[in-house]
């Protein structure tokens, strides 16, 4: 398939297809780029403009249609011959469960470890780092909730103050916050799967449910911490503040996160741009049956994004 992934997300533009060009044009800009070199468009827009020539010559190329709602991937528009990719559900079907639960382990160690990496950042003398780190460099059962455990501890210490931190996806406070920064990554997340043709209603560890994308709850674990670190700084920066809500301000703020820059390899790349990387790692871990290609993100140095 072709590699470019090309995201678009200026209001009030036009998307068009002309002599073999994808064309994205807004008041002030016109850009273009051969259709043959994408592999699918995601339109975030909210106002976009969509010319059926372009939907039949997506069709001619292969190309997917990505269509978000509020980032949320909400219409997939697929050529013919690739509403289904068999070797590619047939590899997530038939994943061998020893494969599984290799994949998963490198998932809960890269999230674990990222963990410990934003508690050093923003906690460095904290009593509770030190059992952080020894479980998260560890192989411990449960490792995962041992971890979430000690770290959550430290974060509400450090960010909550006074005010009784409790971690939940029905608690208020500073939950609604982080509750609302992982729908964002989520649906970062949902793009990239459709858009690399990969199935995320088949997880590796997320049990699946009506209309759920367990597959992409299990890919959005490592880099939960950095909504959790977006999360820390808005409410450093909001030190005043004694009732926290997703204001529209904050939808601002934290809706911006996924364009800030991490490292990757040794790359600078934007977490939108790292997302797209991982997935891609794990579409070949999935291709070869492998657990080897799958390369999650862990945050390599003490320079957070932001």
């Amino acid at each position: 398939m072709s590699y470019h992934i090309v995201n678009i997300d200026s209001p009030e533009c036009s998307i068009s297809c002309k002599n073999g060009q994808l064309t994205c044009r807004d008041e002030k800009t016109s850009n273009s780029v051969p259709l043959e070199d994408v592999a699918a468009i995601v339109i975030t827009s909210f106002s976009a403009s969509i010319h059926s020539k372009l939907l039949l010559e997506a069709a001619k190329y292969g190309v997917a249609l990505i269509i978000c709602e509020a980032f949320k991937p909400v219409s997939l528009v697929l050529p013919a011959n690739r509403s289904t990719d068999t070797l590619l559900t047939r590899s997530q079907i038939n994943l061998p469960t020893k494969v599984r639960d290799a994949l998963w382990t490198k998932t809960i160690n890269a999230k674990t470890l990222n963990q410990l990496s934003l508690a050093k950042l923003i906690a460095p003398e904290h009593q509770g780092i030190t059992l952080l780190e020894n479980t998260a460099k560890g192989r411990k059962p449960h490792k995962e909730s041992l971890c979430a455990r000690a770290f959550w501890g430290i974060y509400g210490d450090t960010l909550a103050g006074n005010i009784h931190f409790k971690r939940g996806r029905h608690e208020g406070g500073i939950n609604q916050l982080l509750n609302y920064g992982y729908a964002i990554l989520l649906s970062t997340i949902l793009q990239k799967c459709f858009a690399l043709g990969i199935d995320p209603t088949f997880g590796i560890n997320h049990a699946t449910r009506e209309h759920s994308t367990p597959l992409a709850y299990d890919l959005m674990e490592p880099f939960r911490p950095c909504v959790d670190w977006r999360v820390a700084q808005w409410i450093q920066q909001n030190a005043e503040t004694t009732k926290w809500e997703v204001s529209p301000e904050y939808r601002q703020w934290v809706t911006g996160f996924p364009t800030t820059e991490i490292d990757y390899f040794g790359l600078q790349l934007d977490i939108r741009s790292c997302i797209e990387g991982v997935i891609r790692t794990f579409r070949k871990a999935l291709i070869k049956q492998q657990a080897g290609p799958y390369k999650p993100w862990t945050q390599k140095n003490s320079k957070w994004a932001g």
